[in-house]
């Protein structure tokens, strides 16, 4: 057993050879969750367990995350564009193609907006947790943090020599209420070694800032089309004190979709869905019963 809140079958789709880990629960209209970096499906376990009763719960794993498989980069080539292909292709594979409820958490944003875009038609409605589907704010500064590991061996080192990134996540990524070690230990775990660890600094080393960058391009055009999903229903719950996805990521959210339900948390932190669980979930739960989708679920 991974851990015991995670009580969930597995289910894999074979990517060229590469095992895609992914869960699959409940019946209903879809709700696909997109996990960001260093953490996996587990950060959506207590989302999944909610709304199974009600909804179809589709949380996969990216490639070098979680339970899927960790190749090398002979491979793999760990980039955006990869990871949009990744969920495209687990989603057609499960005829999922219409009222698609999309959950986005950090890197997830970027991925799931990027799928909304190639796919407007099939998205119903938005949930948005400490992410971004637009470039750095001209007003944001990348962390220094981000900017070591990006850009230096010894960033390079830390994270996926010593686990850095996803041990010090575990730690500062919620603030009101503090990950007990049990769950550090579990967030962490799929990344017990430099092998494991290859997605984690990808992720890192991928985060596009300029036009030289891979992926900016697509970055830039997914943000460029957000207006296209403007009148859909979009709640937002946002930890302020994410040492990344801070106030000014909410703000540009809030430019972009001024309808949107904003739910903002002053005393939490990136792992929004851990640090306000007995609100977020709920107010998630709301938001979906507020904002029927027309038709049968299939």
């Amino acid at each position: 057993m991974i851990h015991s809140s995670y009580p969930f079958k597995s289910h894999f789709l074979d990517l060229n050879g590469l095992k895609y880990h992914y869960l699959d629960e409940g019946k209903g209209d879809p709700v696909v969750m997109v996990h960001g970096n260093p953490t996996w499906s587990f950060y959506y376990r207590n989302l999944v367990k909610a709304l199974r009763p009600t909804y179809r719960t589709i949380v996969p794993d990216h490639i070098g995350c979680g339970l899927s498989d960790k190749p090398a980069d002979s491979y793999y080539s760990f980039s955006f564009e990869q990871r949009v292909d990744d969920l495209e292709a687990l989603l057609e594979s499960l005829k999922i193609r219409e009222k698609i409820t999309l959950v986005l958490h950090d890197w997830g944003g970027m991925i799931g907006m990027a799928y909304a875009s190639r796919h407007p038609e099939r998205i119903a409605r938005l949930v948005i947790l400490n992410t971004a589907a637009f470039p750095l704010p001209s007003d944001k500064p990348l962390p220094l943090a981000l900017k070591v590991g990006r850009e230096t061996q010894v960033g390079a080192f830390l994270i996926q020599g010593l686990n850095a990134f996803a041990l010090v996540a575990a730690r500062i990524g919620c603030k009101r209420n503090p990950l007990s070690a049990d769950l550090r230990r579990a967030y962490c775990s799929p990344y017990g070694s430099w092998h494991d660890r290859v997605a984690v600094l990808r992720f890192v080393q991928d985060i596009p800032l300029g036009p030289e960058d891979r992926g900016y391009d697509l970055v830039t055009e997914v943000a460029d089309g957000l207006n296209r999903f403007a009148h859909l229903p979009m709640t937002i719950c946002w930890g302020e004190k994410d040492f990344v996805f801070d106030r000014h990521f909410l703000n540009e959210w809030r430019q972009r979709f001024p309808q949107a339900e904003v739910h903002a948390f002053a005393d939490c932190g990136h792992y929004i869905l851990e640090d306000a669980q007995d609100e977020v979930i709920p107010i998630i739960q709301q938001f979906l019963k507020d904002h029927p989708l027309q038709g049968p679920s299939k």
